[in-house]
């Protein structure tokens, strides 16, 4: 039964470390974005999004073969035309990276005050439990949404918008 258990809390372990946030390593980022970092990389962590491309279908009358005209101007032959359907990309598909709070700072604790500060300003109705539950992700995504980031990681910047981390001055 011991090894049953050891196996099992293996397997829980392993499983945890895929829960963690993203973090992206220099060879991840691009020139500018690792310049802009900390001489220390490891202090910052990275996610992204993807919002994908917007297709839009489009059908239209093409003229196969134009009229034909007598010399007096009027009409010989009328113009053929033909239906045709085709897609077109109305807007490209977008990666956005940003920064995120590391795996350290996301304590219970950090997340129970991230979810009283979403609860004050009415993003969030759920219990202040420290866990980053399915609502607090709802509540982080309505709340970056509006200033223009469309995910459910907790972006630094919104964090400093609902003062949770310090904003750095020059």
């Amino acid at each position: 039964m011991s090894v049953f258990r050891t196996v099992l809390c293996m397997l829980a372990v392993v499983g945890l470390g895929a829960c963690e946030p993203p973090v992206l390593l220099p060879e991840d980022l691009s020139e500018d974005e690792t310049a802009q970092t900390d001489a220390t990389v490891s202090d910052v962590c990275w996610d992204k999004t993807i919002t994908p491309a917007v297709i839009e279908t489009v059908t239209e009358q093409v003229m196969v073969k134009p009229a034909e005209l007598y010399a007096d101007g009027t009409v010989k032959t009328p113009a053929t035309h033909e239906t045709q359907t085709i897609q077109k990309i109305v807007q490209e598909r977008q990666e956005t990276r940003f920064e995120i709070p590391c795996p350290d700072v996301m304590t219970p604790d950090f997340i129970m005050s991230v979810q009283r500060a979403l609860k004050a300003r009415g993003y969030y109705s759920g219990p202040i439990s420290g866990q980053m539950s399915s609502a607090t992700q709802s509540a982080i995504r309505d709340y970056q949404k509006k200033q223009g980031l469309d995910s459910s990681t907790l972006s630094v910047d919104a964090a400093r918008k609902l003062g949770l981390i310090m904003v750095e001055r020059s």
